[in-house]
């Protein structure tokens, strides 16, 4: 098969990277919203919308570089939250849901 003519219901990394990495980005900040730490957020779009934990940590390394002030202060305001996906349930996070 060619590349960019695979039939995907979603956005496919090697087909249409912009749209992927689109997508990912609108997952993390959908992890945001439920004030989940780095490592919650790559282990949930993992389990639930089989991302790469490599593509989630670089998406989520680009939006801190260009949201610092953010991140600075969602990381002091849920610094002294222990969140957990063990100890929270399961977040309806998935790409059928994009």
């Amino acid at each position: 098969m060619a590349l960019g003519h695979h039939d995907h219901q979603f956005p496919c990394l090697q087909c249409q990277p912009q749209d992927y990495i689109r997508m990912v980005q609108h997952l993390i900040e959908r992890c945001l919203v439920f004030n989940m730490s780095r490592n919650d957020c790559i282990n949930t779009l993992a389990k639930h919308a089989s991302i790469d934990p490599v593509v989630t940590l670089t998406v989520w390394k680009e939006l801190l570089k260009e949201n610092q002030g953010f991140f600075q202060e969602y990381l002091q305001t849920n610094s002294s939250r222990h969140l957990s996906t063990s100890n929270q349930p399961d977040y309806c996070i998935s790409r059928e849901r994009v």
